[in-house]
């Protein structure tokens, strides 16, 4: 070991949770190395998408005023989609002072690092970590193509994937139906049909969250996020639907650009950008281990996402917040040993964080058993029944009805149903109780 390559924190990843980690280790007064594979940071990075404003100002207070934003998001739509019918549902406040922006996630990561540099962090970029070192069971430091880097505690925020922590068996491998694929495209568009079509003005947002349409009875969502020139829509699916079915993500990203609904708000629109990445789904049960001697894990690495709220960058800032603050107690004791690291797990207990994963931590067992009821049927009659009410016709109101309840028995067993209702209680009954 040689002091020039000692260092007193070593975090391996430069996304979101990996620069609030090092940026709060920096501004503690600690030497922190932040190691990157890409060329810059944000440059790998696939990215719906939002980043919510309480966390965010967590770790950048000033961040509205300096940092790289696009729109701020004021309307949340939800869309049904059938194969070629939809039910939108929308949610507008103009006022909200704790909503999201979106952003593009190679600008704002670079500003980011930015900011790292400034605080005194040594960013290390195109870089890669080949391999954990380890001492008698503690990690040491890292190893990467072109020399060995010594730390006291090494923080891995590198992402799903996370070959690092499986090295040293704080997780296993990645089962295909705990984890989605998805795919995105950003769209060029000007900012006046944006606001035209979304019914926005300069500097709004919306959100759009997408279920059904090509994704119908699969376990899978889609998106899309209103920039400043463009729009960014993309959808996920888990990768043991895709592998089974032997379907292409980006044909089924086709289809959802060409739905009835869709197509009219990225008309015209010129692709800018295609990218496909890995986010993990197994929610609070696919957790790994999140310390050991000498380390701790954040953000994807550590499976820290909320699915259903398409959650994930928040997770990763505040998870990689508190790991610096375990490692400034960590030295300020002079123990890096698991027990002391321990802290780490008990303030993500602590926090939304793992209080929102638990909340859902049976969703995602009864998504894989119903999808074909909650993900396809009942978006089906959702739609229908607003058919249906919408109509305008000479058949009695009263007589719509019981056909559509008499059809909605036909279409569905009676023991399909009870299964149906069976689950959904067990969901927000795990939802609602008390741990």
């Amino acid at each position: 070991m040689t002091e020039n390559n000692k260092t007193e924190v070593i975090v391996v990843g430069a996304g979101p949770g990996g620069i609030s980690c090092a940026i709060t280790l920096a501004r503690a007064g600690k030497k922190v190395v932040l190691i990157e594979r890409g060329s810059f940071a944000g440059s790998k990075n696939v990215f719906g998408g939002a980043i919510y404003t309480r966390p965010t100002k967590e770790i950048f207070p000033d961040f509205e005023i300096s940092a790289p934003l696009e729109r701020r998001n004021v309307e949340h739509k939800f869309a049904i989609l059938g194969e070629d019918d939809s039910t939108v549902v929308s949610y507008k406040n103009k006022t909200e002072i704790c909503g999201s922006y979106t952003v593009i996630r190679g600008k704002f990561d670079r500003w980011m690092a930015e900011e790292a540099k400034k605080a005194g962090v040594y960013l290390v970029e195109k870089t890669v970590v080949r391999e954990l070192l380890t001492e008698n069971g503690k990690v040491t430091g890292v190893r990467t193509e072109l020399e060995d880097y010594y730390a006291d505690i090494v923080v891995l925020a590198d992402g799903v994937n996370s070959l690092l922590a499986k090295q040293i068996g704080l997780r296993e491998d990645i089962q295909p139906k705990d984890v989605a694929l998805s795919v995105k495209e950003v769209i060029k568009l000007d900012k006046e049909k944006i606001n035209d079509r979304f019914n926005i003005s300069d500097d709004e947002g919306c959100i759009y969250e997408i279920f059904g349409g090509p994704m119908l009875g699969m376990l899978g969502l889609g998106f899309m996020y209103t920039n400043r020139n463009s729009v960014t829509i993309g959808l996920g699916i888990t990768l043991s639907e895709l592998v089974e079915r032997g379907i292409r993500p980006y044909d089924l990203l086709e289809k959802l650009k060409s739905h009835p609904t869709i197509a009219p708000l990225i008309k015209d629109g010129e692709l800018e950008e295609y990218s496909a990445h890995l986010i993990p789904e197994g929610g609070y049960k696919k957790v790994p281990k999140l310390f050991a001697d000498g380390v701790m894990v954040v953000g994807d690495a550590a499976m820290l996402v909320n699915n259903l709220h398409w959650e994930g960058t928040n997770l990763a800032m505040i998870s990689g917040k508190l790991a610096a603050e375990t490692a400034i107690e960590a030295f300020n004791k002079n123990d890096f040993s698991a027990k002391s690291l321990q802290r780490y797990e008990e303030k993500l207990k602590n926090s939304f964080v793992m209080k929102d994963l638990v909340t859902y931590k049976d969703l995602m067992d009864i998504a894989h058993k119903k999808s074909d009821a909650f993900l396809d049927y009942y978006l089906r009659t959702v739609n229908s029944f607003f058919k249906m009410f919408t109509s305008v016709d000479s058949i009695p109101k009263r007589q719509k009805y019981y056909n559509f309840i008499g059809n909605f028995f036909k279409e569905r067993k009676f023991l399909n149903i009870i299964s149906d209702i069976w689950h959904g209680i067990r969901l927000i009954w795990s939802i609602l109780k008390w741990y």
